[in-house]
């Protein structure tokens, strides 16, 4: 199992490819933050569950979702 540093790295790298001031783009920088600052997987999706708006939000568990399983 990748940690959450590994994580946020692929998170990053999505963000960069996203275009600018795009849903996408928002959603992956939030993840790519959060990974980054928690201690495990768990701790990064209740942090998530935070997001706002919902757009980002939803988009944002998305892609957590398809990076940690």
């Amino acid at each position: 199992m990748r940690d959450n540093l590994d994580l946020a790295a692929s998170a990053q790298e999505l963000a960069d490819a996203a275009p600018a001031g795009s849903v996408e783009r928002a959603a992956a920088s939030s993840v790519a933050i959060t990974l980054a600052t928690t201690r495990d997987v768990a701790s990064a999706r209740r942090t998530l569950d935070g997001l706002t708006p919902d757009e980002v939000r939803k988009a944002a568990l998305e892609l957590f979702d398809r990076l940690s399983g």
